[in-house]
């Protein structure tokens, strides 16, 4: 299982990844504080205005302080548009590098490193995570730099007018921002749980829709609408735990702000009959007092999206920080001689804690063009064997060689592209036939790409498609049979040309007849290519070179058809049952 490097910080990641959108990172804060300047330049205005025009009746001044307070509100607005503006560009700039870093580095991963999260966490990761991180950076390169702007302005304007007065709103300032510290430590466990219920829902949701013909086949809809509501409710009590928590900021704000203006306007009041503050002034105050509180409270509403996003940008370190645990070493092979094959030893589990291996001590030699056929139980572990070949796993113990070195010592990229393998969970992608097959090799030509699907047994069903090689296929293949999935896959994989061809269970949903063919092609066809095959059929595999039979991860015989009918008896038990017509080896054909 992958291990995850040291946690980085929030700030940390941000700065990595916000890459060419740092400019627009940078100019946002200055247009949000411009847009503060101006909005404080009018309550003075206002202030002026009341006093030395209103007051005075002098309608020049008033003419001429109205015209400066449009241009500060224009100001103000180029400011404030211009500041959301390139807000918008670097949060969502930072979002899209977050996601292709993540994406990126997921392509890099093991199979052990995907095990370790889970295709739905790395959804939601990709996702839900990201999503929250671009509306905080968002906040934070707005109201993060406008709010304490505008409260440390307005509460120097607030000083420079009446330091008396100003002090009733400094002590609520104090008292809010002790209170918000203490609700925002509580909210912060919720919101970091809650994600992982966001997991549970995404694991759902894509269960269902991936495996929605066996819901309805098994009519399971009810059971599937109550896991998915169960998961749903998680996350609905969690946010509530949350907002519940949070939510008592706006009271506390509000109360605070009311509290304030009483205070305000009963001291100010006194202060204006005694003549020691104007109307202006005391209308200049209030309107401090307002922005004050009022930007203390969209602070508040920072903190909530911070801790929200402090969450998620953890969960997105961890899958960025994962260390990969198949990789290249320092000076890689390049080229595989051959398609031989030897196991030297070799013990694997999945989990470096499990009691028991999955492949215990297991010593083979297969030579180059040699057809193996592999049988065995459920749970015999032939799956995890051939997974060790082209290093989508590495061994617990001894060691893997393929052309006569460790697969540890080639490139990752070499060794696969020799090793075709044609897995148990067969999947096309949405495009045409044409776009499916060019994934084993791009630059296959269309004649290439034909013969590819004679040898697989495929063309024959192609051309009846409606628009042959050009027909669309929806995602995961739904719009074809198991059977025709199953050859296609065959196709795309003999594309590559390897000098291994690995078939896991790859033709278990194709008839006697037609499998037949498939081998009989491979036989003529490629020669020169290492075949195993694995398969609960023994038609499928009683011609090939030799038999590997496996059983409980260990092997139990490895010898031509012949010998083993007279030598295994596992395999002769096998045998005897499906020439009798009890079936195959088992029907599940998975480990």
């Amino acid at each position: 299982m992958g291990k995850t490097k040291k946690k980085s910080s929030f700030y940390a990641t941000v700065l990595r990844y916000v890459g060419e959108y740092k400019g627009a990172a940078i100019i946002t804060p200055v247009f949000m504080i411009g847009e503060v300047i101006m909005e404080m330049i009018v309550p003075l205005l206002m202030a002026s205005i009341i006093d030395k025009g209103v007051n005075a009746g002098d309608m020049g001044h008033i003419v001429r302080i109205g015209l400066w307070m449009v241009v500060a509100a224009g100001c103000g607005l180029f400011f404030g548009l211009g500041g959301a503006w390139m807000g918008a560009r670097a949060s969502t700039g930072l979002a899209k590098n977050l996601r292709s870093a993540e994406f990126a580095h997921i392509q890099k991963f093991s199979f052990a490193n995907i095990d370790h999260f889970g295709v739905s966490s790395l959804i939601t990761r990709m996702t839900t995570d990201v999503t929250n991180i671009q509306n905080a950076f968002q906040m934070i390169l707005r109201m993060g730099f406008r709010a304490p702007a505008s409260l440390l302005i307005a509460m120097s304007m607030a000083f420079f007018i009446n330091r008396r007065l100003t002090s009733i709103y400094l002590v609520a300032v104090v008292v809010l921002a002790v209170f918000l510290l203490i609700v925002m430590r509580r909210a912060m466990k919720y919101f970091r749980e809650v994600f992982d219920r966001y997991d549970e829902l995404n694991r759902s949701v894509q269960e269902n829709v991936s495996g929605i013909r066996t819901v309805k086949a098994f009519v399971r809809e009810d059971y599937e609408n109550d896991r998915f509501r169960r998961a749903a409710v998680n996350v609905y009590t969690l946010f509530v735990r949350a907002e519940k928590t949070v939510v008592t900021n706006m009271p506390v704000m509000m109360g605070s702000v009311y509290v304030c203006i009483l205070l305000l306007s009963w001291f100010g009041a006194k202060m204006i009959v005694v003549g020691d503050l104007t109307t202006g002034e005391l209308m200049s105050l209030l309107t401090y007092c307002m922005t004050i509180l009022m930007n203390l409270m969209m602070l508040s509403m920072l903190f909530v999206m911070f801790t929200m996003s402090q969450a998620s940008m953890d969960r997105i370190a961890q899958v960025l920080d994962e260390e990969i645990t198949l990789t290249n070493p320092e000076e890689p092979d390049r080229v595989v001689p051959d398609g031989s094959i030897r196991f030297d030893h070799v013990s694997f589990s999945y989990n470096d804690n499990a009691e028991l291996p999955v492949l215990n001590d297991i010593c083979l030699e297969i030579q180059s063009g040699e057809t193996i056929g592999i049988i065995g139980g459920t749970g015999s572990s032939k799956s995890s064997l051939v997974n060790l070949i082209p290093r989508l796993y590495d061994v617990s113990s001894g060691a893997v060689y393929v052309g006569g070195k460790d697969v540890r010592e080639y490139d990752l990229d070499t060794l696969r592209n020799e090793v075709a393998v044609v897995l148990q969970k067969n999947v096309l992608f949405s495009g045409t036939v044409y776009e499916n097959l060019r994934w084993g090799n791009p630059d296959a030509t269309d004649e290439e790409c034909r013969e590819a699907c004679r040898l697989a047994c495929a063309d024959e069903f192609i051309s009846q498609l409606p628009d042959g090689y050009n027909t669309y296929i929806e995602q995961g293949g739904t719009n074809v049979s198991g059977g025709q999935r199953q050859r296609l896959c065959i196709a795309r994989a003999l594309l590559k040309n390897p000098k291994i061809l690995i078939l896991d269970d790859s033709t278990s949903a194709v008839d006697t007849a037609t499998d037949a063919k498939i081998q009989a092609a491979f036989r003529e066809k490629i020669p020169g290519t290492t075949r195993l095959i694995i398969a609960q059929r023994i038609s499928s595999v009683e011609h090939a070179d030799r038999i590997l039979v496996m059983d409980e991860g260990r092997v139990n015989g490895f010898d031509t058809h012949e010998r083993l009918l007279e030598s295994n008896e596992i395999y002769r038990d096998v045998y005897e049952s499906q020439i009798s017509g009890s079936g195959d080896f088992d029907k599940g054909g998975e480990d």
